[in-house]
């Protein structure tokens, strides 16, 4: 539908999911757009042979640990955000040029996809989407999968710093405690509540922090829920309009698919990407066990 100036209106949810019939559309048509293929997960790091087995015609493989983040550490957590250098080098070995279309996906729901959409987003580029439903949702929808290394064109992207808001450990610890605000922990709830703790220093959660899995953010298939149902989930989780809202997860890698449920209803997020990495590594910050915020 177009305004009245002409310029076609986009839902908020269509600026940040895409369906598997429309990437298979702008391919038959031989329109311009860059697949990202962003195979991770935790346990799983590397996707490289995942990838060469099947993946979308002409998706890029992109290596989440060394292309997606900077270097790890204590002080900064396991999945720091890359230099915009480092990244802008990266984006340009995928293919991404100024003013042509990416979409980002993977096999998990989007989990780790949503690292590669925030992080473009914080660097300025504008029109990039997550595949809704991911590698599944491709073939349910009768795509073909093509096989072998993918070595596209390189790129001449532009990218910018900024776009993205986001908080370091004090201002989470802030907007935690404050009444009027939310911090969502991302996490499976068992490792909110400190019950597990795989990879991490210590046990639990952020004081004031609200559970909030990511896996709740998807259905039975691995979609994103209808914009009923994510409106539904937060409200529950205490979101109302113009709250201050905060997410962080294990390394801020799956946060960033809660910012992008949050931003398909049209609501804002900032990202903590140092996360419960950074948080639990530092002695001097407290930590939470149980059910509750506390």
């Amino acid at each position: 539908m177009d305004d009245a100036t002409g310029a076609a209106r986009v839902s908020a949810r269509e600026a940040v999911l895409v369906e598997a019939t429309e990437v298979a559309a702008l391919l038959a048509a031989g329109e311009p757009v860059v697949l990202l293929d962003v195979r991770w997960s935790l346990g799983r790091a590397d996707g490289r042979a995942r990838h060469a087995a099947g993946h979308v015609p002409g998706g890029v493989y992109v290596d989440l640990e060394t292309e997606l983040a900077g270097p790890p550490s204590p002080a900064e957590g396991r999945h720091p955000l890359p230099s915009l250098e480092r990244l802008g080098t990266a984006a340009r070995r995928w293919g991404l040029r100024d003013g042509v279309p990416v979409v980002a996906y993977d096999d998990v729901g989007g989990t780790s996809a949503a690292r590669a959409w925030w992080l473009l987003r914080w660097a300025g580029v504008e029109d990039v989407r997550l595949l809704d439903g991911g590698l599944a949702a491709w073939v349910d929808a009768g795509g073909r999968l093509e096989t072998g290394d993918v070595e596209p064109e390189p790129g001449d992207v532009t990218l910018t710093s900024g776009a993205g808001a986001t908080l370091d450990a004090d201002s989470a610890a802030r907007l935690a405690a404050d009444p009027a605000a939310v911090l969502l922990d991302a996490r499976a709830a068992e490792r909110y509540r400190g019950e597990v703790e795989p990879v991490d220093p210590r046990a639990g959660h952020i004081a004031g922090a609200v559970s909030a899995p990511t896996a709740g953010n998807l259905d039975e298939r691995g979609r994103f829920l209808a914009d009923d149902g994510l409106r539904a989930r937060f409200a529950a989780l205490g979101v109302r309009a113009g709250t201050p809202i905060g997410v962080y997860c294990g390394s801020g890698v799956t946060a960033a698919h809660e910012v992008a449920a949050l931003a398909a209803i049209g609501v804002d997020a900032a990202l903590y990407p140092g996360s419960w990495s950074q948080w639990s590594a530092d002695p001097a910050r407290d930590v939470v066990v149980g059910p509750g915020p506390g």
